[in-house]
């Protein structure tokens, strides 16, 4: 059964971001592992990607690195297998379509299955032509993960009625990446609020969240948050040492859910 609900169990979820590869694919396998063990519920998996169109510069920084230690789609695969073999907590891949395109529907989701992929989040698949990708991970039990803008809101209800295992609610426009409280939308709660009225499935804030004071504002009326660039930045400055400071970083995070 697919574990994404698990994420949001009588509580806040929190869900972190890493790029797999960065710095090396053994290192997202503890990273991952260390950052459920600071209290993360779900992790969202960047496959490494040569044109990341949502992403800020941190992120795009991190595909960059992984794709220069040559991380193919199949290595990562067979870096979640590895997680799998010691944790069961619930995974997403974060990816581009023509990444899945290339590999095969069929084939990449079967994969999946396979090594206990739960959902993924695809930015560039646009919601009108997103049944083709669902007709074959749904297959799989595999979730399509929705992801609604501010700008949306004519658009809310049809998407969030349609959605599964979480909806992805963008902060603010633009890309990934840090950002000062000024900088979300001003209407994140009254569209959560319109969400909640037609579809029982959790939404999770994500694109910018680093602070605790962040976090703390929005899980007043969001089910969970979503951080990422800030998670990658604390890999780039440490590399393979990073374990403590995230998991630190993590706990911070976590203690105001």
């Amino acid at each position: 059964m697919n574990r994404i609900h698990k994420a949001f169990e009588n509580k806040k979820a929190f869900i972190g971001f890493l790029t797999a590869g960065d710095p090396v694919l053994d290192k997202t396998v503890d990273y991952i592992l260390d950052m459920e063990q600071a209290g993360a519920s779900l992790i969202e998996i960047g496959i490494p990607f040569s044109d990341p169109i949502a992403e800020g510069p941190t992120i795009q920084e991190a595909n960059v690195r992984a794709l220069k230690n040559k991380v193919t789609t199949d290595d990562v695969f067979e870096m979640v297998k590895k997680v799998r073999e010691k944790s069961d907590i619930p995974l997403c891949f974060m990816t581009y379509l023509n990444v899945v395109f290339h590999y095969g529907y069929d084939a990449f989701f079967k994969k999946c299955q396979e090594v206990g992929i739960d959902g993924i989040i695809l930015p560039d698949l646009p919601y009108e032509e997103s049944q083709e990708v669902k007709d074959v991970c749904y297959n799989y039990d595999v979730t399509l993960i929705s992801m609604i803008a501010p700008t949306s809101k004519d658009r809310v209800e049809m998407i969030a009625k349609d959605a599964k295992g979480f909806i992805y609610l963008v902060s603010s426009m633009g890309v990934t990446g840090t950002r000062e409280d000024t900088s979300f939308a001003n209407n994140l709660e009254e569209i959560i609020n319109h969400i909640h009225q037609v579809t029982d499935t959790p939404v999770a804030i994500g694109f910018g969240i680093n602070k605790p004071e962040q976090v703390k504002e929005f899980k007043q009326y969001a089910d969970g948050v979503i951080v990422g660039s800030a998670i990658v930045n604390i890999i780039k400055e440490h590399g393979a040492k990073a374990d403590e400071p995230l998991k630190e970083y993590i706990q911070l995070l976590t203690n105001e859910l």
